[in-house]
């Protein structure tokens, strides 16, 4: 594991009823025996940015790469989520987690395993919900440079150890990133949304 990630610290920071798992039962069963299997059922994922997939109601599994999108070479790769466009596959022998674009039927390396996939959820999940604009004597501009230096502190910190999520311009994480910093994604409730959205 890259980074360690308890379920401890996921529920403090964000509920229990707001962390998804995966059932054992759900993965194939060369798949239910690897460490980001185990983490995905024991630790889970903070929802909200990203999307863990359900199991089938039928089969009791998560589905195929081949079962959502034509990319050769995955299509064994049990899917376990999204996030924007992309569907998120676990390569059960490498560990590492793909994003698979079914329209442009692209597989492109997005974490070098669970735990980093964990671990990014995990940091920006926490910005959307803890960042407050309206500092005492801070203007619009200067809020948002101080949520650009939040978002790219985690692109750095992140990439130092896995270099995959924010690799490129073009990645899924760096467009969430991306959207973030221009005071997007900020959900109902939380103290940024109540500032940009009144």
């Amino acid at each position: 594991m890259l980074f360690a990630i308890t379920r401890t610290e996921l529920v403090a920071l964000f509920g229990e009823d707001r962390i998804a798992t995966l059932p054992a039962a759900g993965f194939p069963p060369h798949a239910a025996r690897t460490e980001g299997a185990r983490l995905l059922r024991t630790v889970g994922v903070p929802t909200g940015t990203l999307s863990l997939r359900a199991p089938g109601p039928e089969s009791g599994r998560l589905p195929l790469v081949r079962e959502v999108a034509d990319a050769e070479g995955a299509g064994e790769w049990p899917v376990i989520g999204w996030l924007l466009n992309a569907h998120l596959a676990l390569d059960p022998d490498s560990g590492t987690v793909y994003a698979v674009d079914p329209d442009e039927e692209t597989v492109r390396a997005l974490h070098t395993d669970v735990s980093s996939l964990v671990h990014v959820t995990l940091r920006l999940q926490r910005l959307l919900e803890e960042f407050a604009f309206g500092r005492a004597g801070a203007d619009e501009d200067a809020d948002f440079e101080r949520l650009d230096r939040e978002v790219e502190h985690i692109r750095r910190t992140t990439s130092e150890v896995d270099p995959l999520p924010f690799g490129d311009e073009e990645s899924v994480w760096s467009v969430v990133a991306d959207e973030i910093a221009a005071g997007q994604r900020f959900a109902a409730g939380s103290p940024g949304a109540a500032t940009l959205y009144g």
